[in-house]
Parts: C-alpha cells; structure tokens; sequence
C-alpha cells in the first residue's frame, strides 16, 4: 500500500511554527517556493506569538496540534 505524501503547507506550517515558539529568527525559512515560504511565515507568527504569550515547552506542542488540526 503507497504512503501519501504530506501537505507541503502543513508541514512549511508546522515548522514554521516550532521556529516560532523556540524563538528563532523569520530570516532562518529555508523555503524557496513562494506559496509554501508564505505557509512557513504563518506559522512562525504564530509561533512567535505563543512564544510572547507564554506557550513554551509543552504548552506550545499542544497548541500546535490544535492548530494543524483545524
């Protein structure tokens, strides 16, 4: 049985987000493509905005999970 590959927006997304929440820099995305590096800077403000609010460690993991899912 074929594995189906991941959403690439999903993925840019979520490590985007993880960047984000561990404060790194908007100037790390290794991103070319247009669309997906797009994906990528949603997911690192949010990131960095859960990282202002508090959301580190494993507070920010289950934040993600509610936020891919949706």
């Amino acid at each position: 049985m074929k594995r189906q590959k991941r959403d690439m927006h999903a993925r840019a997304y979520k490590r985007g987000y993880l960047a984000g929440v561990s404060g790194k820099s908007k100037d790390t995305c290794p991103i070319e493509q247009p669309e997906v590096r797009q994906e990528w800077l949603n997911g690192w403000r949010e990131g960095r905005q859960d990282n202002w609010e508090g959301m580190t460690g494993v507070s920010g993991i289950h934040r993600l999970a509610d936020v891919t899912s949706a």
